[in-house]
């Protein structure tokens, strides 16, 4: 039974593609998503058949008692990142309109304040990554000047991959450059001979630019039986590593490192 008789397909299917589209940007696995969106069509009496692709999402709403009312959209997935918060958040609210019933008014503006979220503060994000990186290098093996050398290096390089995406410069090209630059840095310890392993600091600064989530994900959409997104994450990670690679070589090649 519905709880709103006068809801419409089209209406729900917005509200069902918000969250299959917020959940695919903010890293989460096909079927984590499929889960969301079938509690939100079990609350409200409604079937959803759904098409999740690396770049597109497409959403069928049926209504179970006049097939009539039925509606297919289509959304553009504008980027993949990471926000455990929001993975989070969307399935704790998918479980209480499941559970409580609530109007499908309360889920448009929920999922509306989920959008608009506020983020950690720029400065906080680049600090906490740099002190991660140099955390590795000293578990690694580093000295407390091969971590320094990774805090500052990858640090900077953060910065520098924000600010490329930030003035709409393609990802990977970003990535190369910010590659070059942490490597550049973290390597200057190589050169210089400080510190007691100067090599790790270059291995561990650039961790950060590894695409852990989409990697991961692959492996669980394989499992899984969804084979395109799976194989679309799995080349769009191996680029990554890929352009990684190419900035650090371009680096290693210009400061004369050779000892790797």
């Amino acid at each position: 039974m519905k709880i709103d008789m006068e809801i419409s397909a089209r209406r729900l299917a917005y509200s069902v593609l918000e969250v299959a589209t917020l959940l695919l940007e903010s890293g989460a696995h096909c079927e984590r998503i499929s889960r969301n969106v079938t509690r939100i069509a079990d609350t409200y009496g409604f079937k959803v058949e759904m098409l999740l692709t690396f770049t597109a999402i497409s959403v069928t709403v049926i209504d179970v008692d006049d097939e009539a009312n039925t509606v297919t959209i289509n959304r553009r997935v504008k980027h993949h990142g990471a926000h455990f918060g929001i993975l989070t958040d969307t399935s704790v609210l998918t479980w209480e309109f499941l559970e409580q019933k609530k109007d499908l008014s309360g889920l448009e503006n929920q999922l509306h304040e989920l959008r608009v979220l506020a983020k950690y503060p720029v400065w906080r994000v680049r600090f906490f990554i740099g002190i991660a990186c140099g955390c590795l290098c000293l578990l690694a093996g580093g000295d407390w000047i091969n971590g320094l050398f990774a805090f500052v290096a990858s640090f900077i390089g953060l910065a520098v991959r924000q600010e490329m995406v930030s003035r709409r410069f393609n990802l990977m090209i970003a990535i190369v450059f910010s590659s070059f630059i942490t490597t550049t840095i973290s390597g200057i310890d190589t050169v210089l001979n400080w510190g007691q392993f100067p090599e790790i600091g270059v291995a561990t600064a650039v961790l950060f630019l590894i695409p852990g989530v989409p990697l991961i994900n692959c492996i669980i959409d394989l499992i899984e039986g969804y084979i395109p997104v799976a194989i679309a994450r799995g080349a769009f990670g191996g680029f990554i590593l890929l352009c990684i690679a190419v900035g650090m070589f371009l680096s290693m090649n210009l400061i004369g490192i050779s000892n790797f």
